[in-house]
């Protein structure tokens, strides 16, 4: 078993959630709510890590979100 982190925003224009795994090529997809995004991901996510079965070392590691402040 290992946890993920998924970057959760909310999108206006279609009024959905959007989530994306950082790292998981292909671990992005949505949700009317954020129980049907959390269930949503959980199964993308489970079959973009299957292309790592054999080499689970080789996941990408989240590290952290960083803050950049622009002027706007």
């Amino acid at each position: 078993m290992r946890t993920f982190t998924a970057y959760v925003e909310w999108d206006p224009e279609t009024k959905l959630y959007v989530g994306i795994v950082p790292g998981i090529t292909g671990a992005h997809t949505q949700g009317t709510t954020l129980d049907e995004l959390q269930k949503n991901l959980k199964e993308v996510l489970e079959l973009c890590i299957e292309e790592y079965k054999d080499f689970p070392e080789e996941l990408p590691v989240f590290v952290g979100l960083q803050q950049i402040e622009v002027s706007v």
